[in-house]
Protein backbone atom coordinates (compact mmCIF):
# COMPACT_ATOMS: atom_id res chain seq x y z
CA UNK A 1 0.00 0.00 0.00
CA UNK A 2 1.20 3.90 -1.17
CA UNK A 3 1.70 6.20 1.59
CA UNK A 4 -1.06 8.17 0.08
CA UNK A 5 -3.63 5.01 0.61
CA UNK A 6 -2.93 4.39 3.85
CA UNK A 7 -2.91 8.20 4.85
CA UNK A 8 -6.66 7.86 2.95
CA UNK A 9 -7.17 4.75 4.92
CA UNK A 10 -6.51 6.37 8.03
CA UNK A 11 -8.98 9.41 7.39
CA UNK A 12 -11.40 6.42 6.51
CA UNK A 13 -11.32 5.06 9.46
CA UNK A 14 -11.54 8.21 11.25
CA UNK A 15 -14.83 9.18 9.99
CA UNK A 16 -16.24 5.90 10.48
CA UNK A 17 -15.32 5.81 14.05
CA UNK A 18 -16.94 9.29 14.14
CA UNK A 19 -19.61 9.63 11.99
CA UNK A 20 -22.56 8.63 15.39
CA UNK A 21 -21.20 12.22 16.67
CA UNK A 22 -20.31 13.87 13.84
CA UNK A 23 -23.42 16.39 13.70
CA UNK A 24 -23.05 17.29 17.20
CA UNK A 25 -19.37 18.06 16.95
CA UNK A 26 -19.49 19.59 13.93
CA UNK A 27 -22.73 21.85 14.68
CA UNK A 28 -20.68 23.76 17.39
CA UNK A 29 -18.06 24.41 15.49
CA UNK A 30 -20.46 25.66 12.80
CA UNK A 31 -22.23 27.79 15.26
CA UNK A 32 -18.62 29.24 16.61
CA UNK A 33 -16.88 29.53 13.29
CA UNK A 34 -19.13 28.66 10.04
CA UNK A 35 -22.36 30.55 10.61
CA UNK A 36 -24.00 30.95 6.93
CA UNK A 37 -20.66 29.27 4.95
CA UNK A 38 -23.01 26.40 3.77
CA UNK A 39 -25.83 28.28 2.86
CA UNK A 40 -22.91 30.60 1.01
CA UNK A 41 -21.61 27.80 -0.66
CA UNK A 42 -24.50 25.54 -1.71
CA UNK A 43 -26.56 28.36 -2.94
CA UNK A 44 -24.33 29.42 -5.66
CA UNK A 45 -24.29 25.53 -6.88
CA UNK A 46 -25.98 25.10 -9.77
CA UNK A 47 -26.61 22.30 -12.57
CA UNK A 48 -25.48 18.62 -12.20
CA UNK A 49 -23.12 19.19 -8.79
CA UNK A 50 -20.85 16.86 -7.43
CA UNK A 51 -19.49 17.42 -3.56
CA UNK A 52 -16.93 15.42 -2.54
CA UNK A 53 -16.37 14.70 1.06
CA UNK A 54 -20.09 14.72 1.94
CA UNK A 55 -19.87 13.20 5.13
CA UNK A 56 -23.46 12.83 6.90
CA UNK A 57 -24.83 15.46 4.05
CA UNK A 58 -25.34 18.31 6.02
CA UNK A 59 -25.52 20.28 2.50
CA UNK A 60 -27.83 18.12 0.70
CA UNK A 61 -31.06 20.12 1.68
CA UNK A 62 -29.27 23.32 0.75
CA UNK A 63 -28.94 22.89 -3.07
CA UNK A 64 -32.07 24.93 -4.34
CA UNK A 65 -30.52 25.34 -7.80
CA UNK A 66 -29.41 21.91 -8.79
CA UNK A 67 -30.29 19.98 -11.30
CA UNK A 68 -28.82 16.91 -9.87
CA UNK A 69 -26.50 16.22 -6.56
CA UNK A 70 -23.84 13.22 -6.14
CA UNK A 71 -22.24 13.02 -2.99
CA UNK A 72 -19.03 10.64 -2.43
CA UNK A 73 -16.96 9.66 0.50
CA UNK A 74 -14.25 7.33 1.74
CA UNK A 75 -16.30 6.87 4.89
CA UNK A 76 -19.39 4.17 4.38
CA UNK A 77 -20.56 4.83 7.99
CA UNK A 78 -20.55 8.70 6.92
CA UNK A 79 -22.78 7.72 4.19
CA UNK A 80 -25.06 5.82 5.85
CA UNK A 81 -26.05 8.90 7.99
CA UNK A 82 -26.39 10.92 4.83
CA UNK A 83 -28.56 7.97 3.19
CA UNK A 84 -30.63 8.52 6.36
CA UNK A 85 -30.56 12.08 6.35
CA UNK A 86 -31.35 12.32 2.41
CA UNK A 87 -34.67 9.81 2.90
CA UNK A 88 -35.55 11.80 5.65
CA UNK A 89 -35.96 14.52 3.93
CA UNK A 90 -37.30 12.82 0.56
CA UNK A 91 -34.31 14.17 -1.43
CA UNK A 92 -33.32 12.52 -4.60
CA UNK A 93 -29.72 12.63 -4.79
CA UNK A 94 -26.77 10.12 -5.23
CA UNK A 95 -24.73 9.26 -2.55
CA UNK A 96 -21.63 6.64 -3.22
CA UNK A 97 -18.34 5.52 -1.72
CA UNK A 98 -15.73 7.70 -3.26
CA UNK A 99 -12.18 9.18 -3.13
CA UNK A 100 -11.85 12.85 -4.16
CA UNK A 101 -7.93 12.10 -5.14
CA UNK A 102 -9.29 9.66 -7.51
CA UNK A 103 -12.71 10.35 -9.10
CA UNK A 104 -14.48 8.13 -10.80
CA UNK A 105 -16.42 10.31 -13.31
CA UNK A 106 -15.61 11.06 -17.22
CA UNK A 107 -13.69 14.85 -18.07
CA UNK A 108 -16.11 17.48 -18.01
CA UNK A 109 -19.06 15.77 -16.30
CA UNK A 110 -20.16 18.44 -13.96
CA UNK A 111 -21.19 22.33 -13.37
CA UNK A 112 -20.39 22.46 -9.97
CA UNK A 113 -17.99 20.83 -7.53
CA UNK A 114 -18.32 21.74 -4.33
CA UNK A 115 -16.14 21.10 -0.42
CA UNK A 116 -17.07 22.36 2.63
CA UNK A 117 -14.66 21.52 5.67
CA UNK A 118 -12.78 18.92 3.47
CA UNK A 119 -10.01 19.76 1.76
CA UNK A 120 -8.33 20.27 5.29
CA UNK A 121 -8.59 16.65 5.90
CA UNK A 122 -7.86 15.10 2.49
CA UNK A 123 -4.02 13.56 2.21
CA UNK A 124 -3.11 14.55 -1.07
CA UNK A 125 -5.19 18.16 -1.15
CA UNK A 126 -3.90 19.31 -4.57
CA UNK A 127 -4.62 16.02 -6.25
CA UNK A 128 -7.86 16.46 -5.40
CA UNK A 129 -8.23 20.06 -6.75
CA UNK A 130 -6.65 18.79 -9.90
CA UNK A 131 -9.15 15.69 -10.16
CA UNK A 132 -11.85 18.64 -9.55
CA UNK A 133 -11.02 20.72 -12.10
CA UNK A 134 -10.78 17.12 -14.63
CA UNK A 135 -14.34 16.40 -13.58
CA UNK A 136 -15.85 20.06 -14.35
CA UNK A 137 -16.97 21.42 -17.35
CA UNK A 138 -15.54 24.54 -19.13
CA UNK A 139 -16.37 26.77 -17.41
CA UNK A 140 -17.98 25.30 -14.40
CA UNK A 141 -17.56 26.31 -11.05
CA UNK A 142 -15.53 25.54 -7.76
CA UNK A 143 -17.00 26.34 -4.30
CA UNK A 144 -15.31 26.20 -1.19
CA UNK A 145 -15.57 26.45 2.20
CA UNK A 146 -12.74 25.91 4.81
CA UNK A 147 -10.57 26.89 7.97
CA UNK A 148 -7.45 28.16 6.70
CA UNK A 149 -3.81 30.09 8.55
CA UNK A 150 -5.30 32.64 9.90
CA UNK A 151 -3.45 36.10 8.55
CA UNK A 152 -3.24 36.83 12.48
CA UNK A 153 0.33 36.44 13.42
CA UNK A 154 -0.60 35.20 16.74
CA UNK A 155 -3.59 33.25 15.84
CA UNK A 156 -1.69 31.60 13.07
CA UNK A 157 1.62 30.62 15.59
CA UNK A 158 -0.80 28.95 17.72
CA UNK A 159 -2.18 27.04 14.53
CA UNK A 160 1.18 25.87 13.36
CA UNK A 161 1.91 24.90 17.05
CA UNK A 162 -1.54 22.96 17.10
CA UNK A 163 -1.22 21.89 13.75
CA UNK A 164 0.96 18.35 14.21
CA UNK A 165 -1.05 17.41 17.04
CA UNK A 166 -4.67 17.74 15.28
CA UNK A 167 -2.97 16.16 12.11
CA UNK A 168 -1.94 12.93 14.15
CA UNK A 169 -5.31 12.57 15.89
CA UNK A 170 -7.51 14.09 13.32
CA UNK A 171 -6.28 13.81 9.86
CA UNK A 172 -6.84 17.70 10.35
CA UNK A 173 -4.52 20.61 8.58
CA UNK A 174 -4.97 23.84 10.25
CA UNK A 175 -2.81 26.16 8.29
CA UNK A 176 -3.59 24.80 4.40
CA UNK A 177 -4.18 27.55 2.05
CA UNK A 178 -6.60 27.06 -0.65
CA UNK A 179 -5.97 30.83 -2.41
CA UNK A 180 -2.60 29.31 -3.39
CA UNK A 181 -3.55 25.45 -3.91
CA UNK A 182 -6.36 26.51 -6.24
CA UNK A 183 -5.05 28.55 -8.86
CA UNK A 184 -1.71 26.23 -9.10
CA UNK A 185 -4.80 23.16 -10.17
CA UNK A 186 -5.86 25.55 -13.46
CA UNK A 187 -8.77 27.48 -11.38
CA UNK A 188 -9.59 31.55 -12.21
CA UNK A 189 -10.30 32.98 -8.80
CA UNK A 190 -13.37 34.88 -8.69
CA UNK A 191 -14.22 35.58 -4.86
CA UNK A 192 -12.14 35.12 -1.82
CA UNK A 193 -14.00 36.04 1.08
CA UNK A 194 -12.06 35.96 5.40
CA UNK A 195 -14.35 35.70 8.26
CA UNK A 196 -13.16 35.64 11.95
CA UNK A 197 -10.00 36.93 12.15
CA UNK A 198 -9.49 34.85 8.68
CA UNK A 199 -9.66 31.67 10.07
CA UNK A 200 -12.54 30.79 7.74
CA UNK A 201 -11.95 31.12 3.95
CA UNK A 202 -15.16 31.15 1.29
CA UNK A 203 -13.64 30.55 -2.12
CA UNK A 204 -15.03 30.34 -5.39
CA UNK A 205 -13.42 29.80 -8.73
CA UNK A 206 -13.84 28.57 -12.30
CA UNK A 207 -12.37 26.12 -14.61
CA UNK A 208 -11.81 28.71 -17.55
CA UNK A 209 -13.22 27.73 -20.93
Amino acid sequence: MSELDTSTARVRDLYDRAASRYDTMIAFWERILFRGGREWVCGQAHGDVLEFAVGTGRNLALYSSASSVVGIDVSEEMLDVARARAADLALDVELRAGDAQALEFADGSFDTVVSTLSLCSIPDEQQALAESYRVLKPGGVLLLLEHVGSPVTVIRAGQRLLEPLFVRLLCDHLTREPLESVPRAGFVLDHVERRRLGIVELLRARRPG
